[in-house]
């Protein structure tokens, strides 16, 4: 659980991935399939992955920090490839096809954040309940901050290393959310289209910060990086 002060009114506004439903947590036991590896001067070593989430208004393309948070990007990029097996939370059986697909941002704040990844978050009563089947460990760097808008990160309840599949990205605002700092597992950062999410947070939404129209996450696309001149990565700043 997070809180976060809107101008003029009380702190309780709270990203939030509810317990209920995901069962005994387990911890990635896999290898992190993007797992950044020092190479040698002059070799060439592998970029980060980027990812495009295809959303019903527009696209938005995100570089992933594997070296910073290598449980959250295998297990993002698992989940959206369909590669890792998550328990639906509507048959309550294991599948192997993309999560994200077909998901809806289920929660909206202009000048804080935008939050998608749950397979129930279609539904209003249960809408930021949902998760994998599965919980994972934070991954808190002091290197990666929230402070510039379009930070993706992890959200996760008041459980602890509840991360799942549920997501938050940042909005462009004069006030960088340096208070979600030490809290919350940032594996990637907005390159292009963070008007786009700034144009989701302000759609028209009820009294629970849900869309009355539904932004829909069309499509999530990763992009497998090219080999770059060791050294010549680029930066998470």
């Amino acid at each position: 659980m997070i809180h976060r002060c809107k101008p003029g009114l009380a702190i309780g506004a709270r990203l939030r991935m509810s317990a209920v439903g995901i069962g005994v947590a387990a911890l990635l036991c896999a290898g992190p399939i993007w797992a950044a590896k020092p190479a040698a001067h002059g070799r060439r070593t592998a970029a980060h992955p980027i990812v495009i989430l295809r959303t019903s208004l527009g696209a938005i393309k995100c570089e992933l920090f594997p070296e910073i948070a290598p449980k959250a990007v295998s297990n993002f990029i698992g989940l959206a490839t369909g590669t890792r097996a998550w328990t639906d939370p509507l048959t309550g059986k294991m599948v192997h096809r993309s999560l994200y697909n077909g998901t809806v941002f289920h929660r909206v704040i202009p000048g804080f954040m935008i939050q998608g990844g749950d397979p129930l978050g279609k539904d209003p009563e249960r809408a930021g309940t949902g998760g994998p089947g599965y919980t994972f460990g934070y991954e808190v760097s002091p290197n990666v901050t929230f402070d510039k808008p379009g930070r993706l990160a992890m959200a996760h309840s008041n459980v602890p290393d509840s991360n799942g599949s549920q997501f938050f990205i940042t909005t462009d605002t004069d006030s960088p959310a340096t208070y979600l700092n030490g809290q919350y597992t940032i594996f990637g950062q907005v390159i292009s289209g963070q008007s786009v999410v700034d144009k989701i947070s302000k759609v028209a939404r009820d009294d629970h910060d849900r869309p009355l129209r539904p932004v829909v996450l069309e499509k999530v696309s990763i992009v497998k990086p090219a080999l770059t001149p060791s050294g010549h990565h680029a930066s998470h700043k």
